[in-house]
């Protein structure tokens, strides 16, 4: 059975998740956290008993966490699956541990002709039922359009012509793929030298999301005075993979509450049509 277009607007039954401090320290470390400045910087979020310090977790975390059981939408072959988008709205700061439910959802599937771009959403509240965050994922399946269908919305996102407001450089470690990995992603594509090859890569390749986490932290740090209680949501467009140890550029244009970015490594785009939304005050 190939993707089906009608299980678009279908709704998985919620599923109840919890996320420990560990948790929240291993997913800073996966995503660079202290590595300028082991115990001076980012302890908020890289240890959880610093003499005055109260630990955090990045907002990006949510990213790693329960996403519900989304319904099924066809069957397809996973390698040709790409992770083509990532948004995540934060309702509130995320905390350094917890229990939460989670309902996942099959929201739109359009048909690309020789591909399907099929978006999967996830609302996440505490057991009281009060909101945590909502994440917005869009997966390019090749080999799995052409039925038809819409092809969706383009893009309106383009590059401001000024130069960026901020620019965030950060150094990938060569291990970092392998310390990411750890949040729960074991997909050998990003640490069997062998699978990568197979995939057509000279080595494993940095995970999207891991990206997406050192982009996030520019971010938090360039535009929200490192609270994360300022950090709303951030989305955009994966383009490129990151080699471990490459040096990942964030150019970040600010305008009152509305934030655009792009993520490059030297002259490649990683990542694309950056938007993020800050609370200013």
């Amino acid at each position: 059975m190939p993707i089906d277009p009608d299980a678009a607007g279908s709704t998985g039954e919620p599923s109840e998740f919890s996320w420990t401090s560990k948790d929240s320290l291993l997913y800073a470390l996966g995503v660079g956290a202290g590595v300028s400045d082991p115990t001076g910087f980012e302890l908020e979020f890289t240890t959880e008993n610093s003499n005055g310090v109260n630990q955090a977790a990045l907002p990006t975390q949510v990213v790693v966490m329960g996403g519900g059981r989304s319904p099924g939408f066809g069957d397809f072959n996973p390698a040709f699956l790409l992770h083509a988008e990532q948004r995540i709205t934060l309702h509130q700061p995320l905390p350094a541990a917890g229990t939460a439910i989670s309902v996942g959802k099959v929201a739109e599937i359009y048909d690309k002709g020789k591909a399907a771009l099929v978006y999967l959403e996830a609302d996440v509240a505490d057991p009281d039922g009060n909101p945590l965050w909502s994440t917005r994922a869009g997966l390019f399946i090749g080999g799995e359009g052409g039925w038809g269908g819409d092809r969706g919305p383009s893009s309106t996102w383009s590059l401001p012509e000024r130069p960026a407001d901020h620019v965030v450089t950060y150094d990938t470690r060569p291990d970092q793929a392998l310390l990411y990995r750890l949040n729960g992603d074991r997909n050998p594509l990003h640490s069997d030298p062998t699978f990568a090859a197979a995939a057509g890569f000279d080595k494993p390749i940095l995970h999207g999301l891991c990206t997406y986490g050192f982009i996030g932290r520019a971010l938090l740090h360039a535009v929200c005075d490192s609270d994360p209680a300022r950090f709303r949501g951030m989305g955009g467009r994966f383009k490129s993979p990151v080699m471990p140890g490459e040096t990942l550029d964030v150019h970040i244009w600010a305008d009152g509450d509305d934030v655009m970015f792009q993520g490059r490594a030297g002259d490649r785009v990683v990542f694309d049509a950056g938007t993020m939304l800050r609370a200013t005050g």
